[in-house]
């Protein structure tokens, strides 16, 4: 949050952008000068555009005023989303000689004259027009015609106070091409607005949005996300979990198998997040979805946000193990969302989560696996804080969570490369370990919050009929250690013929 000073009275501007207006809590000041900075591509001319055509649909007038584009070149952006320009006056100040009076716009002669007559030329043309919204694109021409620091913050002071006896809504566009530092546009400006457009190693580019200052308004700080799509931007405003409560039962849900409810103590409690850890085979999606079948059988909502296999084989494979999503789908209480993380920001997937939860109405989300969602962007080094601000979303939003982690190697001391387990609630630790010359699997429980769990591990096996998890390991030491020792005291494994006589029966 930005500024202690109260302005919810105050009357606000939409801008018609996706989740800006939100970011701004409501809009803009009206009759205001506002700064739109960005490297070319960054999403400034489609903001603009949008600008005004949310001025139109309030039967404001708006006139785009372009120093360096034409307007064929701005008709072809529009054309790109699907908008039309119907109502909207585009001026070109350019010297173009091919341009008729067939043409709806104006043409003003040339930009390339002394920067005061380039500017009373904007102010005649507003003067002529009485507009509500102008844009102004861009400021680069007139700092190049100024040639000096000092004329051209006179000028800029000068449409500034012009445009204020107009009661103009104004947004200036600018492309950084000023020496770096120079913040003069920012000390004449109302607010400033800073879109950056940065390019990873690999995969798609990352589009990132700021509010540098907005004065007399509360607003989102901090860096927001945001895509251009077909329609124009789409913000994804930072993720406040302490802004987002609800009420919702504490009773504790069954995960289906009574003997993984043992080991949790009293099953899954709302509003916590479970973490489930082990090595890649151990059956860690499969205890996921186990749970999650739960509460699809109960009439919940579930949503499954798919990072690692595809989405063809978790359907196949849950169908061969007795745990079939398919009718789950079909009627519409489980969405399964196949996620490519090397072209998914954070702010989109915290947004999809968000979106699942208070449109949806989901009760349970499995994140499969931390891994490729933490490692598919090492460009960003605050992963782990937005993971903890999600997952407190979710604990107050009701939602139970469970998060897949994979661990390196088979048996002896696993590790991964990141370490959340300081934010889950309860961990559960999947295994492998061998006796009898088979290899076997373990669950044991090492942590939660909400209740005085099991502390003994148990075996499980999954086969045709789905996950069964026996009785208390008490004849082997060393398993979550990875190097299990045999000290026989009663025989209490799971039967090697147990999937068999449940298939016969």
């Amino acid at each position: 949050m930005k500024d202690d000073v109260r302005t919810d009275r105050q009357p606000r501007l939409t801008t018609g952008t996706r989740g800006l207006d939100d970011v701004l809590q409501g809009g803009v000041t009206p009759q205001r000068l506002y700064l739109v900075e960005g490297t070319p591509g960054s999403g400034k001319t489609t903001l603009a555009l949008k600008f005004l055509m949310e001025g139109r649909k309030a039967r404001d007038r708006g006139i785009y005023i372009t120093l360096s584009e034409t307007v064929d070149e701005l008709t072809a952006v529009a054309q790109s989303h699907g908008w039309t320009l119907d109502g909207i006056d585009l001026f070109e100040m350019v010297a173009e000689d091919e341009f008729n009076s067939d043409n709806e716009q104006s043409l003003l002669h040339p930009s390339e004259v002394e920067l005061g007559e380039t500017v009373r030329g904007i102010i005649e043309l507003v003067e002529r027009t009485n507009p509500a919204r102008v844009v102004l694109d861009s400021l680069s021409e007139l700092r190049l015609l100024a040639q000096n620091p000092l004329r051209y913050r006179r000028q800029i002071l000068a449409l500034k106070h012009f445009f204020a006896r107009r009661k103009c809504t104004v947004l200036m566009l600018d492309d950084r091409t000023a020496e770096p530092g120079d913040l003069q546009l920012h000390s004449i400006a109302h607010g400033v607005i800073s879109l950056e457009h940065l390019a990873n190693d690999f995969g798609s580019e990352r589009r990132r949005l700021r509010v540098i200052k907005m004065r007399g308004l509360k607003y989102y700080g901090g860096y927001h996300d945001f895509t251009i799509e077909r329609g124009g931007i789409c913000v994804y405003p930072r993720l406040i979990a302490a802004e987002h409560h609800r009420s919702f039962s504490s009773e504790p849900v069954t995960t289906g198998l009574a003997e993984l409810d043992a080991l949790l103590g009293d099953g899954l409690f709302p509003g916590t997040n479970a973490l489930l850890a082990g090595p890649a085979g151990v059956g860690k999606t499969t205890t996921a979805v186990r749970c999650m079948i739960a509460a699809l059988r109960r009439g919940q909502k579930a949503a499954y946000f798919l990072f690692d296999e595809r989405l063809a084989t978790l359907m196949i494979r849950s169908k061969a193990l007795d745990m079939d999503l398919q009718p789950f789908i079909d009627n519409g209480l489980l969405e399964i969302r196949q996620i490519d993380p090397a072209e998914l920001s954070p702010g989109q997937f915290a947004s999809a989560v968000r979106s699942a939860v208070e449109e949806d109405e989901v009760s349970i989300v499995v994140i499969d696996s931390l891994n490729a969602y933490l490692q598919a962007m090492p460009s960003d080094n605050f992963l782990v804080l937005q993971m903890h601000e999600l997952l407190s979303y979710l604990a107050q939003q009701g939602v139970v969570s469970l998060m897949i982690l994979g661990q390196h190697g088979v048996t002896g001391d696993l590790r991964s490369d990141i370490d959340i387990s300081y934010l889950a609630d309860t961990v559960m630790m999947l295994r492998f370990f061998e006796a009898e010359g088979q290899v076997r699997k373990s669950i044991a429980v090492i942590k939660t919050r909400t209740s005085d769990h099991e502390r003994s591990i148990r075996e499980f096996s999954i086969d045709g009929n789905g996950m069964s998890i026996g009785a208390p390991i008490r004849s082997f030491s060393g398993i979550l250690s990875g190097s299990p020792v045999y000290t026989p005291k009663n025989d209490n494994l799971l039967s090697l013929e147990t999937g068999d006589k449940a298939k016969n029966e």
